[in-house]
C-alpha cells in the first residue's frame, strides 16, 4: 500500500460533477424563500415510496436498491416557508426566472452553448430525500471547458444542468427516515466536467477553479453543504466508480488516491484469485446454519443473538483463505468492503470472517466447528452473520455476489468518501432507466435578447479579481489567493466598499487567518453569519473596539450568536480608551518601574509593552500602544 501510483500508466480518468446552490429568493418552481429552519416544524406527515417502470419496462438499479430497503419517510414541514408543491400535493410553477440567469451566466463563464429550449426531466430517486420520487432537473447548456489558470491546460464541461435540492435528513432509525422539506427546491447547478483530470492534484485544481467562477457571480450560496462534488474515478481495466456529496474541496484529491489504491488492489486480488484456480462454478449458496454449534460462544453478539430467537449462518468462500484481510485502502480490507454490503442490503452490522478468527470471544475450537460444519479446507475462507434468519439470508447472499464480483476485478458501483479520504460503499450506480420529461412544466425558451443581456454584465474572472485585491487593494500575494477561493469573497468585498476607513487586509485577515484560528480552538464559527460581521467592522470603524479585540468579539459572537457586538464589548470589557487613557496607564506602569529602565535603557520596552497591553489589549491598537511607549520611555532616558 506505500508505493507510489503512476497515474499516466494506470490511465487514471476524473471527471466532476459539482453541485452548487444558488443564492435566490425563491425556490425553483415555487415562491418559497431558500431558508433552512431550525425550529420546530408545525406540520409533520407519512409516505412511502415506490419504483416505478421506465418507457421501456425497466426499473433502474439505484431505486430497487432504496426500495428494499422498506423505510417510511417522515416529513416535517412549516406554514409559512414551505408549500404544497415540496408536499407534492400541486404541481409545479413555471421555472423560476432568476435561477435561469445565473445558471446561463455560469454557462457563458464556462463557454458553454446555451440551449434553445429549456425541457425539465424527472430523474427517478426514491431515497425518500423528494417526496414525489423523483426530482426535477434541466439541461441549460452543452460543450463548454474552463481553463486552469497555472498550467493553461483546458478542461471540457460535458454539460450544466439547473436542478432542485433534495430535503434534509435529519435522522434515521431501522425503520424510518425523517427529512426537512426547508431545502427540497432549493435552485442547485450541476456542472458535469469531461473526464480529462489524470491526478488527484488536477481534480482538486479543477474544482477550485469551478468554485472560484461560481463565487465570483455574487449570486451562490456559502458555507458547508452549499456546494457537493461527486467524483467519478476509472483506471484502466477497473471501472467507473461514482464517490458522491464530497464536502470539503481539500479532500478530494485525498478521495481521488484512495479510490486509486482500492482499484488497484481489487486487480491483484482478481489476478491472485485466478492463480489459485477460483472460478464462478465453485461458489455454492450453501448456507448453513451453525447456531447450535455455537450455542456456548463466549462472543457477546452470538450469544445475544441466540437469546432473541436469532440464528447465526455461515458461508465457505473457497480459495479466499488470507483475502478477506487483503488491504485496499489505508486500514481497509476486503473485509470491510463485505461488511459494508451485508450492512447496506440486510442491515445486520457486520460480519466475522475466517481471517481475522479467533477474536472477539470467538475461540480456536469454534472456528475449527465452524470449519467442519462448512466444509471448508485450509485454502477456504468462512464468513459468518449473526440475525433474525431472513436478514442473515439476504447478507449472505450480497457477501456471495460481491465474492464473485472479485473474480472480475472493480464493479460498477456508487460510494461516499469518509472524513479521512476512504471511500466506502453506498448503492449499485444508476442507469439510464431513472429519467423522464416531466409533464407539469412547460418548456422554457432562452432568447437572445436574454444571453446578450448576461454577456453585458458578465463578472470578473478570478485571475482579474486577484489582480485588482493586489493592486486595489494592496493585499499581499498570499492573502489575494486565499481570498480568492475564499467563502467569504463576497462579504469581503462589500464591507471593504462599505467600511473604507478599515484596511482591507485587515478585514481579510479576519476571514482567512483569525477565523481558522478560532476553528482550530473549537470555537463553532458557522454560527457566526454576514451580520455579526457588518456589526464588527462597523464597530472597527467607528473607533468603539481596536482591531485587537476581533478575536475575542468574534469568539463571544459564535458562542452567542443571538448577541450583538455591542453586548460583547460590554460583557467583555472592551470599550476603545482613549490616547489620553493611555498616557495615564503607560505613565502609572513607567512610575513603578523606572529601576527597570534605568538597568536596561530601550530593553525595557518588550517587559513593559506586555504590563500595557495587559491592561488594553482589545481597547486600543496595538501599533499606537507601541510607538507611545516607546516616546515615553526615550523621554525618561533622556531626562
Amino acid at each position: 500500500m506505500a508505493k507510489s501510483l503512476d497515474y499516466e500508466k494506470l490511465g487514471l480518468r476524473v471527471g466532476l460533477e459539482i453541485h452548487q446552490q444558488l443564492d435566490t429568493k425563491s425556490k425553483l418552481f415555487c415562491n418559497c424563500p431558500t431558508v433552512l429552519r431550525e425550529d420546530e416544524p408545525d406540520i409533520t406527515f407519512v409516505r412511502r415510496l415506490r419504483p416505478t417502470q421506465s418507457e421501456l419496462g425497466e426499473i433502474d438499479p439505484a431505486a430497487r436498491f432504496e426500495f428494499e430497503k422498506k423505510k417510511l419517510f417522515v416529513y416535517q414541514s412549516y406554514n409559512d416557508t414551505v408549500c404544497l408543491v415540496e408536499h407534492d400535493e400541486e404541481p409545479p410553477h413555471l421555472l423560476d426566472k432568476e435561477s435561469l440567469e445565473i445558471a446561463l451566466t455560469v454557462a457563458l463563464l464556462m463557454n458553454a452553448t446555451p440551449v434553445d429550449e429549456v425541457h425539465v426531466m424527472r430523474k427517478i430517486v426514491i431515497d425518500g430525500s423528494n417526496t414525489s420520487g423523483f426530482q426535477r432537473t434541466s439541461i441549460i447548456a452543452l460543450g463548454g471547458y474552463i481553463t486552469l489558470p497555472d498550467s493553461g491546460k483546458k478542461i471540457g464541461i460535458q454539460t450544466l444542468c439547473l436542478e432542485e435540492d433534495a430535503a434534509r435528513k435529519i435522522s434515521e432509525d431501522e425503520k424510518t427516515i425523517t427529512y426537512r422539506l426547508d431545502r427540497l427546491g432549493i435552485p442547485l447547478i450541476e456542472i458535469a466536467t469531461a473526464p480529462d483530470i489524470h491526478t488527484p492534484e488536477e481534480a482538486r485544481v479543477v474544482a477550485l477553479r469551478i468554485g472560484q467562477l461560481l463565487r465570483s457571480t455574487k449570486r451562490v450560496k456559502r458555507g458547508l453543504g452549499t456546494i457537493r462534488q461527486d467524483i467519478n474515478i476509472s483506471i484502466k481495466d477497473g471501472a467507473i466508480i461514482e464517490v458522491k456529496g464530497i464536502q470539503k474541496l481539500d479532500l478530494i484529491d485525498k478521495i481521488v488516491e484512495n479510490e486509486v489504491k482500492r482499484q488497484v488492489r481489487l486487480l491483484e486480488l482478481r489476478d491472485e484469485l485466478k492463480k489459485r484456480g477460483l472460478n464462478e462454478s465453485m461458489f455454492k449458496s450453501d448456507f448453513v446454519d451453525i447456531t447450535d454449534a455455537l450455542k456456548d460462544c463466549k462472543s457477546s453478539i452470538i450469544k445475544n443473538t441466540i437469546k432473541h430467537g436469532g440464528v447465526i449462518l455461515a458461508l465457505k468462500l473457497p480459495k479466499f483463505n488470507g483475502l478477506l484481510g487483503f488491504e485496499l485502502q489505508p486500514n481497509y480490507r476486503f473485509g470491510t468492503e463485505l461488511a459494508e454490503h451485508v450492512k447496506f442490503w440486510s442491515g445486520l452490522k457486520g460480519l466475522f470472517h475466517t481471517d481475522e478468527l479467533p477474536k472477539y470471544g470467538i475461540t480456536e475450537t469454534d472456528v475449527l466447528k465452524i470449519r467442519e460444519l462448512t466444509n471448508a479446507s485450509d485454502e477456504d475462507a468462512v464468513v459468518i452473520v449473526a440475525g433474525p434468519k431472513d436478514k442473515c439470508t439476504i447478507a449472505l447472499e450480497k457477501v456471495l455476489e460481491r465474492a464473485k464480483q472479485a473474480l472480475h476485478g472493480v464493479p460498477e458501483e456508487t460510494r461516499g468518501g469518509s472524513p479521512d479520504g476512504i471511500t466506502h460503499y453506498l448503492r449499485p450506480r444508476p442507469g439510464a432507466a431513472r429519467m423522464y420529461p416531466e409533464t407539469d412544466v412547460p418548456p422554457t425558451p432562452v432568447t437572445d435578447e436574454m444571453l446578450d443581456n448576461i454577456r453585458k454584465n458578465l463578472p470578473e474572472l478570478p485571475e482579474e479579481k486577484y489582480k485588482r485585491f493586489r493592486e486595489v487593494y494592496k493585499l499581499n500575494e498570499k492573502l489575494a489567493n486565499a481570498m480568492i477561493r475564499s467563502l467569504y469573497i463576497d462579504i469581503f468585498e462589500d464591507l471593504v466598499n462599505k467600511y473604507p476607513s478599515v484596511s482591507p487586509t485587515t478585514i481579510a485577515t479576519t476571514f482567512e487567518n483569525t477565523l481558522i484560528s478560532l476553528r482550530r480552538e473549537s470555537i463553532p464559527i458557522e454560527n457566526l453569519d454576514d451580520n455579526h460581521f457588518d456589526e464588527l467592522f462597523g464597530s472597527l470603524a467607528s473607533g468603539k473596539i481596536s482591531k485587537e479585540a476581533i478575536p475575542e468579539v468574534l469568539a463571544y459572537l459564535a458562542k452567542n450568536p443571538e448577541k450583538h457586538v455591542d453586548d460583547a464589548i460590554k460583557e467583555l470589557k472592551l470599550e476603545s480608551i482613549t490616547p489620553e487613557e493611555l498616557d495615564k496607564i503607560i505613565d502609572a506602569i513607567i512610575a513603578k518601574n523606572k529601576s527597570l529602565i534605568e538597568q536596561r535603557k530601550e530593553k525595557a520596552y518588550g517587559p513593559l509593552m506586555g504590563m500595557v497591553m495587559k491592561q488594553v489589549r482589545g481597547r486600543i491598537d496595538g501599533k499606537i500602544v507601541g510607538e507611545r511607549l516607546k516616546e515615553k520611555i526615550k523621554q525618561l532616558i533622556q531626562s
